[in-house]
């Protein structure tokens, strides 16, 4: 081969892999690039589109369904107490049974009264319990007996009168009484006892103790309470 000849030979293979070269070169390039921009557009489009836009819109379904039950709960419970008002209201009242009704208030248990006994020797002699609401206390004695019972057995008084009483309000200078008969027998039958249970009612859940020395109980009786110690006196 002549000089000339080859010369040109491997100045065409040199143009020939320099081309190749710069198309590799240029691939790697656009590959870079182009991975680049795809991963640079996937990791920006991707928080701002379906996780912002679907917690944004849950917080505000729920935001506003919690304002609707929020409110309709409220303006229920409203109207339940209006109700119940209303209802108190018209129905509130202690009937006296004349056709009048007196205000219904705080119901006497035995703890809000100061109470104390004396001896009364009228209609063969019986105990007049005294019964006055404690400092700044206001209540009601109910229409009924007071509850009397005596000794370990817990023997209860009975009816002295065929009516029932009157509700009393203690408070203030007002003192109720109850007349107390222990024995209604003739004869030396009874047991001997010196104190009594008071309490306002069956019910009452803190009865008291209250001395009244030796007397002997038989078939006891008691009355009513009243405001006029003269009309606590146990005839039966």
């Amino acid at each position: 081969m002549s000089d000339n000849r080859r010369k040109a030979f491997l100045a065409s293979a040199v143009l020939v892999c320099n081309l190749v070269l710069m198309t590799a070169c240029q691939g790697q390039e656009t590959d870079g690039i182009t991975g680049s921009g795809a991963a640079q557009g996937s990791s920006a489009a991707t928080p701002a589109a379906t996780p912002a836009g679907s917690s944004a819109g849950s917080s505000a379904a729920d935001s506003g369904q919690g304002t609707t039950k929020g409110t309709a709960k409220g303006a229920d419970a409203t109207g339940e107490a209006a109700g119940e008002e209303a209802m108190g209201a018209a129905g509130s009242g202690f009937d006296t049974g004349n056709g009048k009704r007196v205000p219904v208030e705080q119901s006497c248990g035995a703890n809000d009264i100061s109470w104390s006994t004396r001896s009364e020797s009228q209609a063969g002699g019986y105990i007049l319990v005294v019964a006055k609401a404690k400092s700044g206390i206001s209540c009601y004695l109910p229409a009924a007996l007071p509850t009397v019972a005596f000794g370990s057995d817990g023997t209860q008084a009975g009816p002295a009168e065929q009516s029932a009483g009157r509700q009393i309000k203690l408070g203030g200078g007002t003192t109720a009484y109850a007349g107390v008969n222990p024995k209604t027998t003739g004869g030396n039958g009874g047991k001997q006892l010196d104190s009594i249970i008071v309490g306002v009612g069956n019910d009452d859940p803190n009865p008291v103790s209250l001395p009244v020395g030796p007397i002997v109980v038989d078939r006891p009786v008691v009355t009513n309470w009243h405001t006029d110690a003269a009309d606590a006196v146990p005839l039966g």
